[in-house]
């Protein structure tokens, strides 16, 4: 039976008006981490109306779910997994730290540029229906509800369940006077010297406190005159947030710094002390076309970045008044941005409990193989990969297959062979101590022509960029940083090989960053491949990248912005007819994020045919499946594990001739047209049917999943009928490595 909308946003059919996409202003200026990447600020885009082309069915007003509850949506589905007892308990205390992470840059780019458009009068209906100030409220609220939820988890359920494991995360009364001793040394020779006490009175004004720092609002009296002072104390961010107090016995740091505030107000009467955290919007704007020097604009604007205005303020519960209403009043927060919380605040700091190498707490581990492809044929030699290239193309699947053995290998061979004359390659976020850019720098330093377009905009990563692009122009590599208006966010190697008196292009297209450190985390896909017309499309792309080539149409890749879009909807488009002329037809989706109105539009004309459409997105979605008369014929599921779905596939039946593509674009305005994205055409039939398969997988109602409604709520799939637990994907894909592996 089909699922009716929620009340909140009734479905009404409109005669639909004649156009498109309303023009997106360009983004003046991205997360995480991770994770935190779904999170970068395409407000404006988000905001803006939507007009239907008119070349298909009516299409009723409503049909889109708001995207910020559903963003809240996918962290409460992070928080589901660290409230499960069946997840291993450090992965709880992982993911509670994940959600805490998450819901941070949220707020500093998110809510920070909701606001932002509000206070400037620019801030229009969202496509979901509702006006900017209703989006404002439902955040608040419900970010409130997720915040209370995720403390009480930690209190009632994760600190009590590592004290029963042997783990004990404590406050300072709990200690002993031995561990208080030993606390104290530690004290005032690593923690003291560091401190800076920052009083509040006509001499020093209130001080300015920076985003995501943890901080002490202490009370004191003079014993002399009997006044009260405010004093600030900021918790050094550089320190272990928890302290090994005895063997795992662990106390917060701010608990050592508080226990010891007569040392920091030497003759003076401590009264009173409060946790508190600010965060504050720490968006980025610059003004591409107006700025000759895009390194220095960032740098300038980096040093801004710190100075943002406050979006959130958490207090722990217990706060006194009198230092509420003065944070309140000195930070100029309005009630609904304050969040009294139990303490301690700020548990992205139990990443730090999570690594504790308690192996029976964690997930089994799981080393990463090479590809078969891949393997070297005697164990004394390194397998050549452009010879295994020239044979056959390589799929790979991250973090299943190893990354190191792999992509990394194929540039570190690229850069240490005589014969390989150029590497061009995109970088959009890479590790501290990249083999990535060490190979870069070995093909310069070698002679090698080397391109290098590092994409120094990457939110959160724009300072480490900046290093790197610099360390390359240093050795010698060829340095640009891309389109003006545009980030350059498509993942992308090429090499150029003499091989007797022919050249041979080799090329690498995937989903996910040249990261090796989170290529251990991320799932992701790459083609490597020595097909010519990918060869020939990534030359051309690089060209356009780097000088002025106008190049708008390419041979196995969609791009981003001029094509991408289109591509994918005129694909869309072809499976109704192949539908209604009974051949097979069915579009399958896998994304991090789906919000593009003219794609979800697209998907339900699709469905309203009769062609099944499949949604396997992690984060957000803004499609409401199962409406009768609408989207009877969607289904949308996420998966979320102990490691990031981050692959882009798009499937599709094409008439019994399957056609997938795999890349770096998600369904969302700020890659479809503020982006350079690039999607591959997978053309081996092996690698269509392996992805094939794990679409079917993903989206099985026997695999373990979230089930999105029409009314925007999701339901946690995990359990078969007779309430045994149903298999994961990941599982069963290490399952299938492992099996792989043990065959002669």
């Amino acid at each position: 039976m089909s699922q009716q909308p929620s009340a909140e946003v009734p479905l009404q059919h409109v005669q639909p008006s004649v156009g498109s996409i309303a023009a997106h202003r360009p983004q003046t200026v991205a997360s995480i981490a991770a994770t935190a990447a779904d999170l970068e600020s395409d407000i404006d885009a988000d905001m803006d109306g939507y007009e239907e082309d008119g070349s298909g069915a009516e299409l009723p007003s409503g049909r889109f779910l708001d995207r910020e509850r559903s963003w809240l949506a996918f962290n409460e589905r992070v928080l589901e997994l660290a409230e499960d007892p069946a997840t291993p308990l450090l992965e709880r205390a992982n993911f509670l730290a994940i959600f805490a992470s998450n819901l941070d840059e949220f707020f500093m780019v998110r809510v920070a540029g909701l606001k932002r458009r509000i206070a400037t009068g620019v801030a229009t209906r969202s496509a979901s229906g509702l006006q900017p100030r209703e989006v404002l409220d439902l955040i608040w609220t419900r970010s409130r509800e997720l915040m209370a939820r995720h403390a009480a988890c930690y209190q009632q359920d994760i600190a009590p369940a590592l004290a029963d494991a042997g783990i004990h995360l404590i406050r300072w009364p709990e200690l002993t006077d031995k561990e208080q001793a030993r606390l104290f040394t530690l004290f005032r020779a690593q923690i003291f010297p560091v401190l800076t006490p920052l009083a509040v009175d006509p001499a020093h004004p209130f001080p300015y406190i920076s985003g995501l720092s943890l901080n002490l609002a202490v009370v004191v009296r003079n014993p002399v005159s009997g006044h009260r002072h405010f004093a600030r104390v900021k918790v050094p961010p550089l320190l272990n947030r928890f302290l090994e107090a005895s063997p795992e016995r662990y106390v917060p740091l701010e608990d050592v710094i508080a226990a010891h505030l007569e040392e920091l107000f030497p003759g003076m009467e401590v009264l009173a002390h409060h946790m508190f955290r600010v965060t504050r919007n720490e968006d980025l704007e610059v003004e591409e076309d107006d700025t000759e020097n895009l390194l220095q604009a960032l740098e300038k604007e980096l040093m801004r970045r710190r100075f943002g205005p406050p979006v959130r303020l958490e207090v722990e519960e217990s706060i006194d008044p009198y230092v509420m209403d003065l944070l309140v009043r000195e930070l100029k927060v309005s009630d609904a941005e304050v969040y009294p919380l139990p303490g301690p605040l700020d548990l992205t700091g139990l990443f730090g409990i999570g690594g504790l190498d308690r192996p029976e707490l964690k997930y089994p581990k799981f080393v990463a193989g090479t590809h078969r492809d891949l393997a070297e044929v005697e164990s004394s030699s390194a397998p050549d990969i452009f010879a295994a290239l020239r044979e056959r193309d390589v799929l790979l699947h991250h973090p299943y297959d190893s990354f190191s053995t792999s992509v990394q290998a194929f540039l570190e061979q690229a850069a240490s062979d005589p014969d390989v004359l150029a590497i061009k390659q995109t970088l959009y976020r890479t590790s501290g101590d990249s083999p990535i850019v060490d190979a870069l720098i070995d093909a310069a330093e070698s002679g090698k022509q080397v391109l290098v377009l590092v994409e120094i905009k990457a939110r959160f990563d724009e300072q480490a960029n900046i290093k790197w692009a610099r360390k390359l122009e240093e050795s010698g590599c060829h340095v640009v940083y891309g389109l003006v208006g545009l980030k350059t966010h498509c993942k992308l190697s090429l090499v150029v090989r003499q091989e007797g008196e022919t050249l041979r292009r080799y090329s690498h297209v995937g989903t996910g960053n040249y990261h090796p450190k989170t290529a251990r985390l991320y799932e992701d896909l790459g083609l490597l491949t020595a097909d010519p017309q990918v060869g020939a499309d990534l030359s051309d792309l690089f060209n356009r990248l780097s000088g002025y080539s106008r190049r708008e149409t390419y041979r196995r890749l969609l791009v981003a912005p001029k094509s991408l879009r289109d591509g994918l909807i005129t694909r869309i488009n072809k499976e109704v007819a192949h539908h209604r002329a009974g051949r097979p037809a069915y579009v399958r989706i896998k994304c991090n994020s789906l919000v593009d109105e003219a794609t979800i539009d697209a998907c339900y004309r699709a469905a309203m045919a009769g062609v099944p459409v499949d949604i396997w997105v992690r984060g957000i979605c803004a499609v409401r499946p199962g409406v009768a008369g609408l989207s009877e014929n969607i289904r949308v599921r996420s998966i979320l594990g102990r490691f990031l779905e981050h692959s882009r596939v798009f499937a599709f039946g094409n008439g019994g001739e399957p056609e997938v593509w795999l890349g770096s674009a998600d369904m969302m305005h700020r890659n479809l047209d503020r982006r350079i994205e690039a999607l591959v055409r997978v053309s081996d039939p092996a690698h269509r049917a392996a992805l094939s398969r794990l679409l079917e997988t993903g989206m099985s109602d026997k695999t373990a999943s979230w089930h999105l409604g029409a009314d925007g709520n999701w339901t946690r799939h995990n359990t078969d009928a007779d309430g045994q637990p149903l298999r994961h994907v990941q599982e069963m894909l290490i399952d299938a490595r492992r099996r792989r592996r043990a065959t002669p």
